[in-house]
């Protein structure tokens, strides 16, 4: 089989370079093992190894330093026919650590090549996370304080399914590849080699002592019978497959006719507890019951049981395209953190905005229209107060009526909770 090699762009790698074996080492497995140029993608990202993209009459993905794995699974998830191979040199390891032991974890079948020369080559000779302590490096001492990563070790760790350290001087170099790409599974391929111009001119390197180092490390083979385990896109396959099938998105069809045209905006203000989102949900609801379309923003703090909780809602018989609120048509008030986290919008409202609120909250000076509302002679508990602000804005006509809210309530919740909250809307009816 002819080279997959690139003729048109040859390798411009320093002189005595290792990667450039590596890049022969590859050409020659992938060659050997019958792979064609359409049935392969090189997936690199910066760095001398990010190289190699272009090196190549394949497929290719370049991208941001360290991320390379994430990309090479989203290839191999959409293509699982194709054979995906990452060069990723020991500055991208450590930058983008997470994502290899996420792949590690994952076991999907691509093929790492770590090209491990010790340093980061490409911007100066500074140390990476394998640079050995006792080396003199171009970010001064770092190096002689950390200790220097084992990918190996770590990549079994975390669950690797073929693990191998080569030399790319090594006349096994290319069996070791293709072992490594025929594996069904995630393989890591942790290649030893020499950067001529940075690392070796202030350490000693030779082939021969790359060769003695290695032989010195503990062997792989126990992670890898520990690891082996079904191919991560064929068990995602297998396990989607046994999933339920997804019913299709609810069709609200119009059966109501919204007491408002154009465009109107509803604000709600409250705090955690008081059911402000689901209101929201309730007015989108409302709205589509309609025919109008809807769009909700909401506001709530982390601390998802404290704080406020704000939510936003524009209903329009004309499509949406801005969703920012300057100017109100409705805002309901019901706890001290709403109007806290909202005071500026409060103190602009103009004479067109009708609020509702709670009775004993204060508000900012403005010129709104205030309806002031006690919830509780009326002995509705505050998880409904927002429901029942709604309620009073349909028995008004204004925004919604009776009619949509009770078709929102009939979507989105199960009968008992439905009558419920039908409870809850005559609670709200003029008095």
């Amino acid at each position: 089989m002819d080279s997959l090699l690139n003729e048109s762009r040859p390798a411009v790698f320093c002189p005595g370079c290792s990667h450039e074996k590596v890049m022969h080492g590859v050409d020659q497995a992938l060659t050997g093992m019958g792979i064609a140029a359409e049935g392969v993608v090189i997936v690199s990202d910066i760095g001398c190894s990010g190289l190699f993209d272009v090196f190549f009459n394949t497929h290719a993905f370049h991208g941001l330093h360290g991320r390379a794995l994430t990309y090479a699974t989203g290839i191999k998830m959409a293509r699982p026919h194709l054979k995906v191979i990452v060069t990723m040199g020991d500055g991208g390891l450590g930058i983008g650590g997470a994502h290899v032991l996420s792949t590690c974890r994952r076991n999907i079948d691509l093929t790492l090549l770590v090209l491990n020369n010790f340093n980061y080559g490409m911007t100066g000779g500074q140390c990476s996370a394998t640079t050995p302590r006792e080396a003199v490096v171009g970010s001064g001492f770092l190096n002689r304080i950390e200790k220097p990563m084992d990918i190996c070790q770590v990549a079994g760790a975390a669950g690797a399914g073929y693990l191998d350290r080569v030399s790319a001087y090594d006349k096994g170099l290319v069996a070791a590849l293709k072992a490594a790409m025929a594996f069904d599974g995630f393989s890591l391929v942790d290649i030893w080699g020499i950067c001529p111009g940075r690392y070796t001119r202030r350490n000693k390197l030779t082939p021969k002592t790359i060769e003695s180092d290695l032989a010195q490390l503990p062997s792989l083979d126990d992670f890898m019978a520990r690891n082996a385990r079904v191919e991560y896109s064929r068990a995602y396959r297998q396990e989607a497959a046994r999933q339920p099938v997804v019913s299709d998105p609810i069709r609200i069809k119009a059966s109501c006719t919204s007491p408002m045209a154009g465009r109107s905006e509803i604000v709600l203000l409250g705090s955690a507890g008081q059911r402000i989102l689901t209101a929201g949900e309730l007015l989108c609801l409302s709205g589509a019951a309609a025919g109008c379309h809807a769009t909700q923003k909401n506001d709530y703090p982390i601390t998802v049981m404290r704080g406020h909780s704000v939510t936003e809602v524009i209903l329009s018989d004309t499509e949406i395209e801005y969703t920012g609120i300057e100017n109100p048509s409705s805002v309901i008030v019901l706890a001290a953190e709403g109007v806290n986290r909202r005071k500026k919008m409060l103190s602009e409202l103009s004479s067109d905005t009708h609020v509702i609120k709670a009775a004993g909250i204060e508000l900012p000076a403005c010129q709104a229209v205030i309806s002031e509302v006690d919830f509780r002679a009326r002995k509705i508990k505050a998880p409904d107060w927002a429901l029942a602000a709604l309620a009073i804005l349909a028995w008004q006509n204004k925004i919604l009526t009776v009619e949509m809210l009770k078709a929102a309530l009939k979507l989105r919740f199960n009968s008992a909770v439905y009558e419920k909250a039908l409870r809850v809307v005559e609670k709200a009816a003029p008095q």
